[in-house]
């Protein structure tokens, strides 16, 4: 049966289609298929590709705190294991998550081109309140980025100074429930606020 020709269907991109619906049809869900693994490949590729430590210190600003974090445990240890950027502030806890982070981070990158933090003594006149964000952050997902590296069941206590190892068997006994990582372990990739130390 031939195509009606005032149906918009007659175009050239019609003709090229076998006029059989039993074969138009699944070739054309093959290649919205296609197109669908192309797209979710290359999105993908993309957001993975932002999550490396060679991304975030691109950033003019990220120079200042990077230069802090080759300084801690986090980027040199013994074990040889280096925790880079995304794994603290785009933890994994899911697709939603990791999007929705990738857009709040966003605001430091229109803050950066509009000069808001664009110098070191911009950036430090905002570090308190931007630090705070990311302690409340972590706080309201009970340190995601610590627990997807650290697992207190795994902790050796013993090999720990006495302060660490009670605080520890504390949390564990479930007597700080409202304590997580980021209370106690505050400024240890980047150095705390001047108006917070102590």
């Amino acid at each position: 049966m031939a195509e009606p020709t005032g149906s918009g269907r007659s175009g050239r991109g019609w003709r090229i289609l076998p006029r059989s619906r039993w074969l138009r049809y699944p070739l054309l869900a093959c290649f919205g298929l296609v197109v669908g693994l192309v797209f979710t490949g290359s999105f993908t590729t993309l957001v993975e590709s932002t999550n490396t430590l060679e991304f975030c210190i691109s950033c003019h600003d990220m120079t200042y705190n990077y230069e802090e974090y080759k300084k801690t445990v986090h980027y040199s240890n013994p074990s040889g294991v280096r925790a880079v950027c995304s794994d603290c502030h785009v933890p994994k806890r899911g697709w939603y998550d990791e999007m929705r982070r990738k857009f709040v981070a966003g605001k430091d990158v229109v803050a950066e081109v509009f000069g808001v933090i664009d110098t070191r003594e911009k950036f430090d006149r905002h570090r308190l309140e931007m630090a705070k964000r990311e302690w409340a952050r972590m706080k309201e997902s009970d340190s995601i980025g610590c627990r997807n590296c650290h697992n207190l069941q795994s902790m050796d206590l013993e090999g720990q100074d006495r302060f660490a190892a009670k605080k520890h068997k504390r949390v564990m006994s479930g007597n700080l429930k409202d304590k997580t990582c980021i209370d106690c372990h505050r400024g240890i990739a980047h150095k705390i606020p001047r108006e917070e130390d102590g």
